[in-house]
This record gives structure tokens, C-alpha cells and sequence, in this order.
């Protein structure tokens, strides 16, 4: 009995550690990403409310446990591959012309190519690098269409989308409606969205 015991000791005490070493873990990666909002004060908090409201939809979509852990940890990542760009375009006050826009697309690719020299976070790869591409294969930064897309990085656009049009920007002051914003997400279904995403986040709004 004392062995069997001690052997339940040592698991819960592994169990402790794991749950230890993950949360210090998911406190880095939210280090990185408030790291990246101080040099973009204007998008201060969207980080953390996307990846909340992330891991949300894709509990609905039909995530186990363990996959939901990963799209956190891209949500948390989709913009790092930003730390690549330089602040000249980065924080320019007015719009980007064509050479800056070309140079701004890039940052999807920065990300997975960082991360992907990471083993622990191979898994949350998706978001960063496909979450501006678009149902129609209008995105970049490979024009990926359809189910070609990922399914975590369709999950993510629908949020990112909805929190930039829910917040102040420099570009826009105002921010919109909650339901102007999702009557224009329920507009993109198709195009921008993938349909069967929208319709299960407006359903969890309960829009429509």
C-alpha cells in the first residue's frame, strides 16, 4: 500500500509541475504579445479579448480540450510576425501606399518562420500565418481559398475582424455598432468568411 501511495504522490506532484511549467509557458507568449501592442498602443488589449473570444467560438465549433489550448496560443501569436516590420510602417499615421502594403503582407510569413523553429508552438502556427486569408481566396499570403484555410485560422479572422470593428482606431475613432458589426460579418460570409463559422458566431451572439 505505502508504494502505491508514494506512486499517487509522484503523479499528482507531476501534475502540479505540468500545470506549472504551462502557465508559465502561456505567461511568456502574453508577454510577447503585450510587448508587441506597446509599440501599437492602438490596438492596447485586442490581444488578449481576441484570444478569449477565440478559444469561445472554437468550444462551439466542436474543439476538444487540448486543441483549444494551441488556438489560444495562436491567438495570443497572430500578430508576432509584426516584429519584422519596421515602425516607419508599422505606426504610419496615414494610409500605406502599394510598396508599404507589400512589405506590411509579409508579416504572416515572419511569424512562421519564426515559430516554426519552435516545437512546442509548431501547433499554433495556423493562425498566425493564415488568418488574413479569405474564403474566396482573395487573402494573403498565399491566396489560400475555401477549406484550404485552416479551420482554427477561420475561426480567428471572423473574431479579429469583429474586435477591430468593435474598437477605436486611428483611422476610424468611432467604433461600430455591435450590430452594424455583425450584420457586415454576416454580409462577408462567403467572401471574406467561411459561412458555416459566421453562422455559428452569430448563433453565439444570438444576431439573427
Amino acid at each position: 500500500m505505502r508504494d502505491v501511495s508514494q506512486w499517487r504522490q509522484v503523479q499528482n506532484e507531476l501534475v502540479a509541475v505540468n500545470l506549472m511549467l504551462e502557465q508559465s509557458f502561456t505567461d511568456t507568449l502574453e508577454g510577447w504579445a503585450k510587448a508587441l501592442e506597446l509599440r501599437d498602443y492602438e490596438t492596447h488589449g485586442h490581444t488578449q479579448r481576441v484570444a478569449e473570444t477565440t478559444v469561445q467560438l472554437a468550444l462551439e465549433v466542436g474543439f476538444c480540450l487540448e486543441e483549444v489550448l494551441n488556438v489560444r496560443h495562436g491567438a495570443l501569436l497572430h500578430d508576432i510576425g509584426k516584429m519584422a516590420i519596421s515602425d516607419t510602417i508599422l505606426l504610419k499615421p496615414g494610409p500605406l501606399d502599394e510598396t508599404e502594403w507589400e512589405i506590411m503582407r509579409r508579416h504572416p510569413a515572419y511569424a512562421e518562420q519564426l515559430l516554426r523553429q519552435i516545437d512546442y508552438l509548431r501547433p499554433a502556427i495556423p493562425i498566425p500565418y493564415c488568418h488574413h486569408e479569405k474564403w474566396d481566396g482573395s487573402g494573403y499570403p498565399r491566396g489560400l481559398k475555401g477549406e484550404q484555410i485552416p479551420l482554427e485560422a477561420r475561426i480567428f479572422a471572423v473574431i479579429d475582424v469583429y474586435d477591430a470593428l468593435r474598437s477605436s482606431r486611428p483611422y476610424r475613432p468611432e467604433p461600430w455598432s455591435e450590430e452594424r458589426t455583425l450584420e457586415y460579418i454576416h454580409k462577408q460570409a462567403g467572401t471574406h468568411f467561411d459561412p458555416d463559422v459566421v453562422r455559428v458566431f452569430l448563433k453565439m451572439k444570438n444576431f439573427g
